[in-house]
């Protein structure tokens, strides 16, 4: 789970240097690891790592609410995958 993480980690305590190790299930929105302004550029990182845009359904801030919620709902082998829009 940690390589699959490091890029968000790495994102996370870039924007958040005082934050030090972050536990996977600490709450990311409610310990403001991840605020509102920060929010759409986090989901900028997460479509790229997945390698598909995210559709709005997807957007649950439940699947992003910790490390783990993230690892288990986007990045891990068995993360549902659904292809990229096409217009």
């Amino acid at each position: 789970m940690e390589d699959a993480l490091k890029p968000v980690t790495d994102w996370l305590r870039a924007r958040n240097p005082e934050a030090g190790v972050i536990p996977a299930d600490l709450d990311l929105i409610e310990n403001r690891i991840i605020d509102s302004l920060g929010f759409m550029e986090f989901i900028l990182l997460l479509e790229d790592l997945v390698g598909r845009e995210l559709p709005l359904e997807e957007l649950d801030v439940d699947r992003f609410r910790s490390l783990q919620a993230i690892h288990d709902n986007f990045l891990s082998p068995s993360a549902p995958r659904v292809p990229k829009h096409t217009l």
